[in-house]
C-alpha cells in the first residue's frame, strides 16, 4: 500500500481532503486520519523525492523495489516476507530543465527546511510512524528479532536533505511537538533502521557541518548510505557553480573523514555484506551504472538511479537491518 503526503513551498503539510496547509499542531491529527500502518506490514518506507519528480516517477521507486523482491527473493534470505507500507512525501520540485531551474529549486528546498516547516513535518511523520508500528526487538546482533515493523528512509537529491534535517530535529526534545520518539538518557530505543540517499544535493562536508547530530545523538541506528556518480552534472558542475563545491552526488561525502568508507555499487547478482556497511557513512560509487547514454543532458546522471542495482541496494539494507 502506498500513501501520498504533499507539502507546499513553505514545507507545510497539505490536508489530503481540502488541499489547505495544516498548522504544526494539527499535523498529528491529519496523519492519524490519513496514515494507518496495517498490522500485516513488515516494513514502513518513507521516500522523499528530488528535483523535477512527478507523482508517477516517485511511485516508480516502490514499483521497482517490489519488482526486484518478487523476482529475486532468494537474494535476501533475512526477509522471510516483504509487505511494505509506503509513504511518499511530495513537494513542489518542478522548474525549468536548466541551471537556473536547478538553482531555484535548490533555494526553495533550503528555505523549506531552514525557514519553513518541511523538516518539522517530516520529523512528525517519522515520529507518528514510529509510535504506530510494532518496533522490532533490539538486542545483540546474533539475537536480533525478525518480528516487528522496520522503519526505512530513502531520498533522492534535495529529498535527502529533508530527511537528514528531519531526523536531526528528532534528536532535540526541546522542539515539541516535533517528534514522539521515546528516549531515556539520550538513548533512543527505536530508531530509523535504514537511510539511503541517491545522489544527494548537499556539500561533501554536510555531515560535519549541517547534520553533525546524525553521527552522535539522533534516532538513527544504521549507516548513512549515499550513492555518487562521476556523471552527475547537477551535483557536480551546477552544485559547484552555485555553492562553490561539488555535491555529494558527484564526489561523495568527505567529512568527517574518520566516519566514512567507500564501496562500489554491487551488480544485482552480487550480495552486500554487513562488513561493507560497517562505518557511519558509506559512499557507494555508482559511476559504472549511473550514466547518461549520450546526447545533450543538463543534469547528466543526477536522476539516473532507476536501475535494478539501486533496488538491490535498498533491499539489501532492509535485509541487513534485521
Amino acid at each position: 500500500m502506498t500513501v501520498l503526503l504533499d507539502l507546499d513551498a513553505r514545507g507545510s503539510l497539505l490536508d489530503p481532503e481540502t488541499g489547505r496547509p495544516v498548522g504544526a499542531r494539527a499535523v498529528p491529527d491529519t496523519l492519524h486520519r490519513h496514515v494507518r500502518v496495517p498490522r500485516e506490514a513488515t516494513d514502513v518506507v518513507v521516500f522523499v523525492h528530488g528535483w523535477r519528480t512527478s507523482q508517477r516517477k516517485a511511485r516508480r521507486f516502490f514499483d521497482g523495489v517490489r519488482s526486484r523482491w518478487e523476482t529475486a527473493p532468494d537474494r535476501y534470505p533475512a526477509l522471510a516476507a516483504y509487505r511494505p507500507y509506503n509513504v511518499i512525501v511530495r513537494w513542489p520540485s518542478m522548474s525549468a530543465w536548466n541551471r537556473l531551474g536547478y538553482e531555484r529549486i535548490r533555494d526553495r528546498a533550503h528555505a523549506m527546511t531552514t525557514q519553513g516547516e518541511a523538516a518539522t513535518v517530516i520529523a512528525q511523520l517519522l515520529g507518528y510512524l514510529n509510535r504506530n508500528r510494532r518496533p522490532p526487538a533490539r538486542g545483540p546482533a546474533r539475537l536480533r528479532s525478525a518480528t516487528g515493523q522496520y522503519l526505512h528512509c530513502a531520498g533522492h537529491s534535495f529529498g535527502g536533505r529533508f530527511l537528514c534535517q528531519a531526523i536531526q530535529e528528532a534528536a532535540d526534545p526541546r522542539r515539541p511537538p516535533t517528534l514522539d520518539w521515546p528516549w531515556r538518557d539520550a538513548a533512543y530505543p527505536y530508531t530509523v533502521d535504514s537511510l539511503l540517499v541517491f545522489q544527494m544535493a548537499a556539500p561533501p562536508d554536510a555531515f560535519a557541518t549541517a547534520f553533525p547530530r546524525l553521527l552522535g545523538d539522533a534516532p538513527i541506528n544504521c549507516p548513512i548510505v549515499l550513492t555518487r556518480s562521476d556523471s552527475d552534472h547537477a551535483a557536480g558542475l551546477w552544485h559547484r557553480k552555485a555553492e562553490g563545491t561539488p555535491g555529494i552526488g558527484s564526489v561523495g561525502a568527505e567529512a568527517p573523514a574518520g566516519e566514512i568508507t567507500s564501496i562500489r555499487l554491487r551488480p544485482a547478482n552480487e550480495d552486500y555484506r554487513r562488513a561493507d556497511l560497517g562505518s557511519r557513512i558509506v559512499n557507494v560509487d555508482a559511476s559504472w551504472r549511473y550514466r547518461r547514454a549520450g546526447g545533450l543532458s543538463f543534469t547528466g546522471a543526477h536522476s539516473a538511479f532507476w536501475h535494478v542495482e539501486s533496488m538491490h541496494l535498498f533491499l539489501s539494507l532492509v535485509a541487513l537491518s534485521r
